[in-house]
């Protein structure tokens, strides 16, 4: 179940650093621009992420139940729910955008470029969550295939109508956003035919117990789209701390941070790969088969993550140029590759907790692990070496945070897994 997830993922992450490399060619304020833009990503991802663990929990356990009508309306309400909650989310952004990039940091300058630029990222935005959403239903009925298939395919347009856009057309950095807009679009009218076809979306709402069912959907949803928001809030005050060294340095802040998305793709695959197989164990009371398997993908994490973090050590001179051609950019992001990623071995561990404790049930566990990884071990640390070395000390900060974030979510999640095993033992269940 992990592999067409790990290439669906891989390529989300490729079109986005070639959206990067594309968008560098431009300069140093598209950069920057889009540096600033990143937590506002974040924030709509985070809601996206969080309503499809929801959406895994919640259709796969009403399948296993045997009542499949009932999981095929929750599919349709899913999808109305999120897509409307996303696009309140983005109507807020555009009227409150002057609003969040004065507290963010951002100069006067960027302004009218980053005006330019939002319509069309929002709507980007808000197709990419629609087209989530269809994903998530097709993960909960236990087909990966269909999503990593679709994520390959849109990416490989994506990438394909980045250069048509951005130069051909003269559009510069709003048709990054546009070609985003038609890749997604098209991964729509290809997925949810799919979905109607295949009967696992109904819009027959009415017929379902409506109140009952968003009570549901909404005890799953709520811890984990906090705990999947913590990372945007996180990277909205980092971008501000970071913006007090100026645009090159947010420019190249925004860089690292879409590398490290792509650094950590097999970790995203695992995290919604394993919590239907997690799930499956608890129903079953097998809780020493989920010990193991949990040690299994955190030693496997570690040991790649730390050979991920040391490639980016070797490639960072290379790696910067090509990304831009502005000299303090490449100075900030080599300095940034140097550094952080040799901390990705904790920050994926701690991710995969998240995910571990959300599909165990411990969804509150898994808020508190997110909510002390930010706010306990990356953002003081961050600050505080800030205060020490500058820029430089900033990004050594979020090294020291994330490894002891990943130790922090470890001990955690050990500690919740006794209770779990002392009341299956009690109920006599193996």
């Amino acid at each position: 179940m992990t592999w067409p997830m790990l290439f669906g993922v891989l390529s989300l992450m490729t079109f986005q650093l070639a959206d990067s490399a594309f968008i560098g060619e431009l300069g140093k304020d598209p950069l920057a621009a889009l540096g600033f833009t990143l937590p506002m990503q974040q924030l709509i991802i985070g809601l996206q992420v969080g309503l499809g663990i929801a959406t895994t929990a919640i259709v796969a356990r009403t399948l296993g139940a045997g009542d499949e009508l009932r999981a095929n309306r929750l599919g349709g309400l899913i999808i109305t729910v999120g897509g409307t909650l996303v696009f309140l989310i983005c109507a807020a952004l555009w009227l409150l955008q002057g609003h969040i990039m004065t507290a963010l940091g951002a100069e006067e300058t960027l302004l009218p470029l980053i005006r330019r630029y939002w319509i069309p990222w929002l709507i980007a935005a808000w197709t990419g969550a629609v087209l989530y959403f269809g994903y998530s239903v097709c993960r909960s009925h236990g087909d990966t295939k269909l999503p990593g298939y679709m994520m390959v395919a849109t990416s490989l347009t994506n990438i394909a109508l980045d250069p048509l856009y951005i130069f051909t057309f003269g559009w510069g950095l709003p048709g990054a956003a546009w070609a985003t807009v038609t890749s997604f679009g098209i991964g729509c009218l290809v997925i949810y035919p799919k979905l109607l076809k295949r009967h696992w979306v109904r819009f027959d709402l009415r017929q379902l117990a409506l109140w009952q069912a968003l009570k549901q959907l909404n005890g799953i949803m709520a811890p984990a789209m906090v705990s999947q928001l913590m990372p945007a809030v996180s990277a909205m005050l980092a971008t501000a701390l970071v913006a007090g060294f100026g645009s090159g340095a947010v420019a190249a802040w925004g860089l690292g941070t879409r590398l490290e998305f792509f650094s950590l793709i097999v970790v995203l695959a695992l995290t919604m790969s394993m919590p239907p197989m997690i799930g499956q164990l608890l129903g079953a009371g097998d809780i020493e088969q989920i010990r193991k398997l949990v040690r299994i993908a955190v030693r496997f994490v570690v040991v790649w993550q730390l050979a991920i973090g040391l490639t980016w050590v070797v490639a960072s001179g290379l790696v910067s140029e090509l990304f831009s051609n502005d000299s303090d950019v490449q100075e900030v992001l080599a300095a940034y590759l140097v550094r952080v990623p040799l901390s990705y071995s904790g920050l994926g561990v701690c991710m995969l907790m998240v995910s571990v404790c959300n599909a165990l049930g411990l969804a509150m566990r898994a808020l508190l692990v997110s909510t002390l990884r930010l706010f306990l071990c990356y953002l003081p640390l961050l600050w505080l070496g800030s205060q020490i070395n500058g820029i430089f000390g900033l990004m050594s900060g979020a090294l020291v945070g994330n490894l002891f974030a990943g130790v922090v979510a470890y001990s955690f999640y050990r500690s919740g897994m006794k209770p779990l095993q002392s009341s299956t033992s009690q109920n006599g269940v193996r």
